[in-house]
């Protein structure tokens, strides 16, 4: 029998058809993971028929968004799919496709959330007084464990204070207790916790200072009392790289025993404190701007408070918290995204004095250690969590002391 072609079939001797390729079947899901704030994985199985004509590619895509990633193979595998929205719930179908043309989707994944982009921090608390300086550090994990502690590096000494600085590391400076007794030094810390020596001291050397990040990754430490003689308002800036730079004018009020903290991602606050040693208690604030200028006072909210201590928390806002207003007290302070001291809270926990506080995980706090502004030395810590909620104590790790800082590091 001669051949022929019959409608795009084609009849040879025997009887055998050969017919036109297809698209190919549908791929067989497999699992969805979530591999960052943009990017997820998807898994698929290869189809059983390829339509006759050689798979070329598989491409996945995403609802909702519509957003595809694709992988250039004949077989099963899995395709990661780039430009997600973090913090945002997918499900993922795949197709495939060969010379003719695409196939039908697949069943759509499991869902998944990516995640949300927000550095997952840890903290550190450093130095402070017993019965003299100190030096040791307590190292806390991202969940707000508070470790033991870490032998200290550096002039022991305490009333310094410390901040986040380069994305990721953290900075200790200033203080008294050293030689000479006011300290100007800087300590390092690595993104992993590790505290290097003494860095030079630049600037005027203070203790009951006061510090926080700005501009996202640089570092403000101002305030205090120097010289035995003046409350000052002294400013030193702190580079994205660690550099402490020379004096610079304050503004507002000058005082000591005051506490600090980022807020509305890029911006400070400075509050609280005292005007004469012991007495004069303020409530006044003074807002950082994103480029490192202290503004003047904003009138103060609540009560007069001094040796408090504060932290950024909720990615964006900022609490102040405990300290001394005629007595010890757990009183705290909720600054919105804008820097404006909104509202109070009721204490929670053993009101105490001259503690430190700073931000873990991604948008957590905790307040640590302190003193009864008296006798009594204390090592408990409180979290606060991304509502501003504040917990009760936590049984304290460490040594208990008092006067001593904490800051966010890591990633």
């Amino acid at each position: 029998m001669a051949d022929m072609t019959i409608s795009g079939v084609s009849i040879s001797g025997g009887f055998t058809m050969t017919l036109p390729p297809t698209v190919p079947g549908a791929p067989t899901i497999g699992v969805a993971t979530a591999t960052g704030a943009t990017t997820a994985t998807v898994a698929f199985t290869a189809p059983a028929s390829n339509g006759g004509s050689t798979i070329l590619s598989y491409t996945a895509t995403s609802s909702p968004g519509g957003i595809t990633g694709t992988l250039n193979q004949a077989g099963s595998g899995t395709i990661t799919v780039s430009g997600l929205t973090a913090s945002t719930s997918y499900t993922f179908t795949v197709t495939a496709t060969n010379s003719v043309g695409t196939s039908s989707p697949s069943a759509a994944s499991n869902s998944i959330t990516t995640e949300s982009g927000i550095p997952s921090r840890k903290a550190i608390f450093g130095y402070g007084y017993t019965s003299t300086g100190q030096s040791m550090t307590n190292l806390v994990t991202n969940t707000g464990v508070v470790g033991n502690d870490v032998s200290g590096v550096g002039t022991a000494r305490f009333g310094l204070a410390a901040a986040g600085y380069g994305g990721d590391k953290a900075i200790f400076g200033y203080g008294a207790g050293g030689s000479p007794f006011w300290v100007s030094a800087t300590n390092l810390v690595s993104n992993t916790g590790v505290v290097a020596t003494d860095t030079a001291g630049v600037g005027t050397g203070r203790y009951a200072l006061a510090a926080a990040g700005y501009g996202t990754d640089k570092a403000i430490f101002a305030y205090g009392f120097s010289d035995d003689t003046q409350m000052v308002n002294t400013v030193n800036l702190v580079s994205n790289t660690g550099v402490v730079a020379n004096n610079s004018g304050g503004a507002g009020t000058a005082r000591q025993f005051l506490a600090a903290a980022g807020y509305g991602g890029d911006k400070a606050i400075f509050g609280y404190g005292e005007t004469s040693v012991g007495s004069s208690f303020v409530s006044m604030t003074n807002l950082v701007s994103n480029t490192g200028v202290v503004a003047s006072n904003t009138s103060g909210v609540g009560s007069s408070t001094t040796s408090l201590a504060a932290a950024t928390y909720g990615i964006n806002k900022a609490i102040f918290g405990y300290g001394y207003a005629g007595s010890v007290t757990g009183t705290t302070y909720l600054v919105s995204n804008t820097g404006v001291v909104v509202s109070s809270q009721s204490g929670v926990g053993t009101g105490r004095s001259n503690l430190a506080a700073a931000g873990y995980g991604e948008d957590k706090a905790i307040f640590g250690y302190g003193n009864n502004y008296g006798a009594t030395n204390y090592s408990m810590t409180n979290l606060v969590s991304n509502t501003a909620v504040v917990a009760n104590d936590t049984t304290g790790v460490g040594t208990p002391r008092y006067n001593l800082a904490a800051a966010s590091y890591g990633t």
